[in-house]
């Protein structure tokens, strides 16, 4: 619902309620404040050498190495998320993008030469990466440290200053990692206002689209992200749309179930099935259908779920955004309703009664076209189970969605694997793994469809954050330099046209 005082956020804990205290609401003005702040601050940083950006990240990993658990902590508090679910998904990812930037980062943006062509072989040519300014950045609220971490590291490596939004659901983690950057920012001789918290609400957003940020990256729902398209289309800003998924895990008769389960459970339900990459439709084949169901039915079933700073040892934890408990549980009730079969889990716990925001996890099997959790993203503890009997059907089965981030194919037969992940419509394809593309930080990040367009991470999203410059220049300056031949000097002469043809003939024929 609407905030009770739209100047401040108050801030939760999502598995208890507690109140964990309130932040400012940023006004349009404030956002336009600091991106300023942040284009002064960048002007001198996009000078920085890159053994100043590598000691700035170096900086950053030691101080991640050496407060593991602390980071887990303030995450969890903020986002709900079991301590384990947070070392994989805002330490370990975080600490891989910090290594692959600072070992390869450099020669991505070094200058790249490129062929001259045949008419021009007397020149050189190549391309320089530049800082393209200011980015802003609107993150989600799924994984709060390593959706500030993952935009800045890359910004300051190409240079670039950054101005980020947090989500209103998780902004009380950014006073303990606000206070980190500003310290590795002072301790790397870095300007101070080169990274700029945006706290707030719509208002904010909107001002960090239009206040003259260079680029916008935007991680969200497809719906928000075609908002924030029209704002920054009256300023031609660049737009990076990273808008969710539904990803397709799809498993072959000759795959390996023993090595498999535990795979699939994490694709389901890491952090309680909120990833945008999360795996939301398994896909079984038909001849190993139901062992697959009576093999992950109890453990679905003994999953457990609570605070994850507890004392009793949790699986899954709380869900971070009010409401999503209800959106979710109205999505398996409608399945059911339409013949899906509920094995385990299906049940909200009236409000009152749950302490904190909670869903179970759930299994739906059977479940087909038609019913809304085959077209929704549900971005839940949710694993929906389909059967399928060709390959040519299950490639058209997971196509048939307005999604297409990550998929994942599981079989006996790699080649068979990959000729399967090559026929979906996504952006990533995992084979025989889930979601192994972004623990591989030189690759791109991003899909296809509704899933967005552009992308971040990789050398991809590292050279996005700059501005290509495409620069020629004479090879042998001192033995051959660029003229008009006397047959194209102005005036014409009569024989123009046909020494043009002449030299067509030569080069090309």
């Amino acid at each position: 619902g609407q905030p009770v005082d739209k100047d401040v956020v108050p801030c939760y804990d999502p598995s208890t309620m507690q109140l964990l205290g309130h932040l400012p609401a940023m006004s349009a003005s404030e956002v336009r404040s600091r991106i300023a702040r942040c284009k002064a601050a960048q002007k001198e940083w996009r000078t920085s050498s890159f053994a100043q950006r590598r000691k700035l990240l170096r900086i950053l990993l030691k101080f991640i190495i050496e407060n593991v658990e602390t980071i887990c902590r303030v995450s969890a508090r903020d986002s709900g998320k079991p301590m384990l679910d947070a070392i994989l998904g805002e330490v370990v990812v975080t600490c891989e993008k910090i290594h692959w930037l600072s070992r390869e980062g450099e020669a991505v943006l070094r200058p790249e030469r490129r062929s001259a062509g045949i008419l021009s072989f007397y020149k050189s040519a190549r391309v320089e990466f530049h800082p393209v300014g200011v980015v802003g950045a609107i993150v989600p609220w799924n994984y709060p440290f390593h959706n500030v971490l993952n935009p800045l590291t890359a910004a300051l490596f190409a240079g670039d200053g950054l101005v980020i939004k947090v989500s209103e659901h998780a902004s009380w983690s950014t006073g303990y990692y606000g206070r980190m950057i500003s310290a590795a920012l002072a301790a790397a001789g870095a300007p101070a206002d080169l990274v700029q918290i945006v706290t707030g609400y719509g208002e904010a957003g909107s001002a960090l689209v239009t206040g003259g940020v260079d680029k916008v990256i935007f991680v969200g729902s497809t719906q928000v992200g075609k908002m924030v398209m029209r704002a920054a289309a009256d300023t031609l800003t660049p737009v990076v749309l990273e808008l969710g998924g539904k990803d397709a895990v799809i498993v072959t008769e000759d795959a390996d179930l023993d090595n498999l389960v535990q795979v699939v459970l994490k694709a389901a339900f890491l952090n309680c099935g909120q990833n945008c990459a999360g795996g939301e439709r398994f896909f079984v084949h038909e001849k190993i259908y139901d062992k697959f169901l009576e093999r992950l039915t109890p453990l679905v079933a003994g999953l457990r779920q609570g605070n994850p700073l507890g004392d009793a040892p949790v699986d899954c934890g709380a869900m971070c955004m009010p409401g999503l408990a209800e959106k979710v549980h109205g999505l398996v009730t409608e399945a059911v309703s339409r013949g899906a079969r509920l094995l385990a889990g299906g049940v909200l716990v009236p409000s009152g009664e749950r302490g904190g925001q909670f869903y179970p996890p759930t299994l739906l099997a059977d479940v087909r076209p038609g019913m809304k959790i085959w077209e929704e993203e549900v971005f839940g503890p949710v694993m929906s189970v389909i059967k399928w009997s060709t390959d040519d059907e299950v490639v058209a089965l997971a196509n048939d969605c307005d999604f297409g981030l990550g998929s994942n194919v599981f079989a006996g037969s790699q080649a068979r694997a990959r000729s399967i992940a090559s026929r979906l419509e996504a952006g990533m394809s995992s084979i025989n793994d889930f979601a192994t593309t972004y623990m591989c930080q030189s690759l791109p990040f991003g899909g296809v469809k509704h899933s967005g367009f552009d992308r971040f991470a990789g050398v991809e999203g590292l050279r996005g954050l700059c501005v290509p410059k495409a620069v020629a220049e004479d090879r042998f300056p001192l033995l051959m330099r660029s003229s008009i031949p006397p047959a194209w000097q102005l005036p014409l002469p009569p024989h123009a046209v046909a020494f043009g043809v002449s030299l067509v003939t030569m080069f090309y024929g």
